[in-house]
């Protein structure tokens, strides 16, 4: 009997089956991949949506007042006066305010600090600039019980871009503008992201960096249409090896997107991208 010769054919199917198991392993492996990167998507979404609709939350802002030197009434609440820098406050007749679940019908109040309870509703003091202001929350408010979420691009591992980071030393002043007219904020850059988008070179500058996260505030093609008008935000974990990951998949709206009573800061110059980046939140309401 003669032996068997093998053909072309017998060799492209041996190689076949050796081939298949390991192609299918690495595309099991790489859907795996993808099914776990999009439900940790998910999740830190879901947190992000239970932060927004805590009843002390951009959500529930009914109120963002500026204060005068001297006596300025607070809608059935009280009076608050400012004198030289200091704030008082004095409950009217009858009102119930507390701070800390503490009774506090009269008092001084520090920006940032004090958080005055009435009912369902929550005032502080804020202060941009030599200004100050009066932010005011409710629990029940319109916009908080008939929140339903928050439209997104479809999730895709593209947009997790490692890029190049170059520190600056020491790190740069910049002014950062804001929705408040006139007022810009000073800000110090400790660097520059480095990366490309469709073969274009992009560069995103932090406004603030700490020990476990550095903060960006940027604009793209797609704002105005398809997400916020005004820019959005991008947290990343600091630089390590001269890298940093940018996650497009969670850039988010800033606050104004939601609500009128918010002071957000806007995107500096250098962090305008000159293309679309289609990943994150979109638009939110008439905002």
């Amino acid at each position: 009997m003669k032996p068997h010769r093998r053909t072309f054919s017998d060799v492209i199917y041996s190689l076949l089956l050796l081939v298949t198991p390991i192609v299918c392993a690495v595309a099991q492996q790489s859907t795996s991949e993808a099914e776990a990167y999009n439900a940790e998507i998910q999740a830190w979404h879901d947190k992000r949506l239970a932060n927004l609709k805590q009843p002390v939350g951009w959500l529930s802002l009914v109120a963002l007042d500026w204060l005068q030197e001297g006596k300025n009434p607070i809608d059935s609440i009280g009076t608050i006066t400012l004198e030289k820098g200091i704030l008082t406050f004095e409950a009217f007749p009858g009102v119930r305010a507390a701070v800390g679940g503490n009774s506090f019908p009269a008092g001084i109040l520090r920006a940032g600090v004090e958080r005055v309870e009435i009912g369902s509703r929550v005032f502080t003091i804020i202060k941009r600039g030599d200004r100050f202001a009066v932010r005011m929350w409710d629990g029940e408010s319109v916009r908080l019980r008939t929140f339903t979420g928050i439209e997104r691009f479809a999730v895709s591992k593209q947009w997790k871009i490692e890029a190049r980071w170059e520190p600056y030393v020491p790190a740069k002043p910049i002014k950062v503008p804001s929705v408040i007219p006139g007022y810009l904020e000073d800000y110090k850059v400790p660097g520059v992201a480095v990366f490309s988008i469709e073969g274009k070179e992009c560069r995103l500058e932090p406004v603030e960096s700490g020990p476990t996260s550095l903060f960006y505030i940027f604009a793209d093609q797609t704002n105005g249409q398809e997400t916020y008008g005004a820019g959005r935000f991008l947290y990343s974990d600091p630089p390590k090896d001269g890298k940093v990951v940018i996650d497009f998949n969670k850039a988010i709206n800033p606050p104004c997107a939601f609500t009128d009573y918010a002071t957000c800061p806007l995107p500096p110059e250098s962090n305008h991208l000159s293309v679309r980046v289609e990943a994150g939140e979109k638009k939110f309401g008439e905002h």
